[in-house]
């Protein structure tokens, strides 16, 4: 009996754009569909082909990608609005089309197209179905409505048939549709042994994000400057782009911080990784996350990740058995850091197992193993 050849369709929001002859988008996101790509026999992506800013981006390996474009909609302002309501019967159609041709349909959310997939997807209720649901899925956190309603439709039973919808942590009462998943960024060769950490020298403090307000880049030097200014050797080293940038970087100049805080711009893995290496403390004070990869980074090497409690974030930090969760103003933040370097270097070098035996349970060779099993139903 042959085997039936698996049509794999991801619907996102997130752009596909063509250079030469490959299809290029968001860098995390290609490595990841590269994996989920490769337990497909034919794929395809349905979104939008423009984007009104810049971001980091690489071309999928595949080069037999096929592509349906939708056009680029968002609701944040009048006239982009107006226009967004026009196209959305084509849009509507391209799904359509799109997932008659799948056996298996992807979906990438939260978004704008994926709130409209998420509704067309009901009329397909026997092809097997994921979502990765990459923003925060805590019920309690206030959320868009948009957030709201795919999340609804995801979630019920009724709607959603052969489903598999992938969140970041473990929340209760949740469907059978609700599966905790987890990224990875480090393989299983990757895999170091715990090593103790000196806590009684100079502090190694790193920020990997995105330079926007969603990350707080602003509130994490001040946070550092005020451990300084209390007597805390300590030295931040920041990894990542963003609108913020330029801002951070005149901080730092008129602050006279040029000394204990370093701002690197995007960098290669390998980059972030031999920083990582030797950090003490890996520090994120975000408004909103979905899964945090830069603090499970740094947990991955025993970095002591330090976050606000927001989304799964308790979860991952063990509510504070294997990190230090913050408030998000800087005075109480500061407060809460130093009674914990206060503790002292047994207590801190527990902390920093702890996170790196958690964290290396996801490796990406687990992560290929789960992809595999949800690709084939």
């Amino acid at each position: 009996m042959s085997k039936k050849k698996v049509k794999f369709l991801v619907v996102t929001y997130t752009p596909t754009i063509k250079k030469d002859n490959d299809y290029y988008s968001y860098s995390p996101y290609v490595d990841e569909m590269d994996v989920w790509f490769r337990y497909a026999d034919e794929y395809r992506i349905l979104s939008p082909n423009t984007y009104p800013t810049d971001f980091l981006s690489k071309p999928f390996k595949s080069k037999s990608i096929r592509y349906y474009h939708i056009p680029f909609i968002a609701f944040n302002r009048l006239g982009i609005a107006l226009k967004s309501l026009l196209v959305l019967p084509y849009i509507i159609f391209q799904l359509y089309k799109a997932m008659k041709w799948a056996s298996h349909i992807h979906f990438r959310s939260p978004g704008n197209v994926t709130l409209l997939g998420s509704i067309v997807q009901i009329f397909f209720p026997s092809k097997t179905k994921s979502v990765k649901y990459a923003g925060n899925w805590d019920p309690n956190s206030i959320q868009p409505i948009s957030y709201r309603l795919q999340q609804a439709i995801f979630r019920s039973t009724k709607l959603s048939k052969n489903i598999k919808v992938l969140v970041y942590g473990e929340w209760p009462n949740e469907t059978k549709n609700i599966i905790p998943f987890m990224s990875a960024t480090y393989s299983e060769s990757e895999k170091l042994d715990f090593k103790e950490r000196n806590f009684d020298k100079n502090l190694k403090f790193v920020f990997i994000g995105a330079m926007v307000i969603g990350k707080r880049p602003l509130l994490t030097v001040k946070i550092i400057e005020s451990l300084i200014t209390k007597g805390v050797s300590a030295e931040l080293h920041m990894f990542g782009d963003g609108d913020l940038i330029n801002d951070v970087k005149a901080y730092v100049e008129s602050n006279n911080l040029n000394n204990s805080i370093f701002i690197y711009g995007n960098q290669p893995k390998e980059a972030v990784k031999k920083c990582l290496l030797d950090a003490h403390f890996s520090i994120l004070p975000s408004k909103s996350e979905g899964w945090p990869k830069a603090i499970a980074e740094g947990m991955f090497f025993g970095a002591i990740p330090i976050s606000t409690k927001i989304s799964c974030l308790p979860w991952i930090l063990g509510y504070g058995d294997r990190g230090i969760l913050i408030e998000s103003d800087l005075e109480n933040a500061v407060e809460t850091i130093l009674s914990e370097i206060n503790k002292g270097k047994t207590y801190l070098n527990t902390l920093s197992k702890n996170a790196q035996v958690w964290s290396q349970q996801y490796t990406v060779n687990r992560l290929e193993k789960e992809i595999e099993k949800i690709t084939k139903g």
